[in-house]
C-alpha cells in the first residue's frame, strides 16, 4: 500500500459561492445540485467529483465554508480532510490546503465541481509529477484543463497565494507538462445541468 504522507494528493477546491451558478437560476450550493453519473443516478456534483478523485488511492483534502456541514460530511464521507476557510477566494483556498498538507510530495489542484475528470485524469497528472519542480496540467484541444498539479518546490509558492488569484501564476511554460485530455477536462457547473 502506498504510504499517503510522501505522494503527491489531490486538493479540491469547495469554498466558492457558485454565483454565475446561481445568476443562471440555480438554486443553492452548486456543489449539493443533483447531476447523473455514468449509469443515470443523480447524485451531488461534489459526490461525483470525490468518487473519481478517491478512486485513485490517492490523499484528498477539501476546502470549505466552515457553515457548509453538507459539503464537509461529504467529503469525510470519501475519506478527505478538511480545512474550514471563510474566504471564497481562490487563491485563499489553494493556500490553505496546501499548508494543511505540507507533508504531500505535490498537489493536484481541482475545483470542486470538475465533476467530469476521471480517476485516469487525476493518475496521468499525479504521475507526472516525477520531481519536486514538476508541473502538469490536461488540454483538450488547446484549452487548459484540470487538474493542475505542482511538485513540492512550489510549496512556498501555492501556501502565500491570496484573494481571487489562482496558481496560474506559478505555471511556467519551460516546465508545464501538457497532457492531452478529453472535454471533460474543461467542463465545469457554472451553468445548472448542463
Amino acid at each position: 500500500m502506498t504510504d499517503k504522507r510522501h505522494t503527491a494528493g489531490i486538493l479540491l477546491l469547495a469554498a466558492g459561492k457558485g454565483q454565475r451558478f446561481q445568476t443562471a437560476g440555480g438554486q443553492g450550493n452548486k456543489l449539493l445540485a443533483t447531476y447523473a453519473d455514468a449509469n443515470g443516478h443523480y447524485r451531488p456534483l461534489l459526490a461525483l467529483t470525490l468518487a473519481a478523485a478517491a478512486a485513485t488511492g490517492l490523499p484528498l483534502h477539501l476546502v470549505t465554508r466552515p457553515q457548509e456541514s453538507a459539503i464537509i460530511d461529504l467529503a469525510q464521507t470519501y475519506g478527505a480532510t478538511v480545512t474550514l476557510l471563510d474566504s471564497d477566494g481562490s487563491g485563499d483556498s489553494i493556500a490553505a490546503g496546501v499548508r494543511a498538507t505540507a507533508n504531500w510530495r505535490g498537489w493536484l489542484i481541482v475545483p470542486g465541481d470538475m465533476a467530469w475528470l476521471t480517476t485516469a485524469d487525476y493518475l496521468k497528472v499525479a504521475n507526472a509529477l516525477v520531481d519536486d519542480t514538476a508541473q502538469a496540467r490536461l488540454m483538450w484541444q488547446e484549452i487548459p484543463g484540470h487538474p493542475v498539479g505542482f511538485g513540492r518546490a512550489y510549496f512556498d509558492g501555492l501556501s502565500a497565494l491570496k484573494g481571487d488569484q489562482g496558481a496560474r501564476q506559478l505555471l511556467s511554460p519551460q516546465q508545464l507538462q501538457r497532457l492531452p485530455g478529453h472535454a471533460g477536462v474543461i467542463k465545469d457547473a457554472d451553468l445548472p445541468h448542463p
